[in-house]
């Protein structure tokens, strides 16, 4: 219940934060665009995409790799495989709320060149990380599972680091025909994310631009 008792606390800096703010959320009954509707738009926009940047620059360049370091290898990759499919999913509802809120905030017909393309981005996010989700994550799992089994044959995967493996794929032809193709799926996966990450990284130096701090 724990996750429940955080949540709630957010929710309520964030009440508060509408009470003290000089806006409050609403509509117009003429069908025109309240300003009130597109701040909480707005707003919806803002946390969905800094939630995705930071859970992605935290997993890519931050938690992945300490983890890696510090955990017996078979242990990091049990780990991994539990993490990423919740990391995915989690920044591809952020990405699409992301979408959506800018969307609506900048239609197509009536967006500029430079709005058009940071939806573009947007999009571009939200698609390669759905290609994880679905495909290489699944992938890198299964390839991962397989070859854990073929190293407990051999009595490895229980050190930090690679060493072990890479001496036994010397002599284990089977051994060495998973790890590379583990490495071409990993490998894909790893490419996804981080062009993901670069599309979300472009769309911050857009938002950067319209600060007025």
């Amino acid at each position: 219940m724990a996750w429940i008792t955080r949540f709630l606390t957010a929710v309520a800096f964030l009440a508060v934060g509408v009470i003290f703010s000089p806006e409050t959320f609403g509509s117009k009954s003429d069908g025109t665009k309240s300003p009130n509707l597109s701040s909480f738009i707005k707003l919806a926009h803002l946390l969905s995409f800094s939630t995705a940047w930071g859970a992605a620059l935290w997993v890519t360049f931050i938690g992945g790799i300490i983890m890696f370091k510090n955990l017996p290898r078979h242990q990091f990759g049990n780990l991994q495989s539990k993490m990423f499919p919740a990391y995915f999913s989690m920044v591809g509802v952020c990405c699409a709320i992301s979408v959506a809120a800018f969307g609506y905030l900048h239609p197509w017909k009536s967006a500029t060149m430079p709005e058009k393309y940071q939806l573009g981005f947007l999009v571009s996010a939200f698609v390669f990380n759905l290609s994880n989700l679905f495909v290489f994550t699944p992938m890198t799992i299964e390839m991962m599972k397989q070859r854990h089994k073929v190293e407990r044959e051999a009595n490895i995967g229980d050190e930090i680091g690679w060493s072990k493996n890479q001496e036994a794929a010397k002599t284990n032809p089977k051994l060495a025909a998973m790890n590379k193709k583990f490495g071409m799926i990993h490998g894909l996966s790893s490419l996804a994310n981080i062009m993901s990450f670069g599309s979300l990284a472009m769309h911050s130096w857009f938002l950067a631009g319209k600060l007025n701090l």
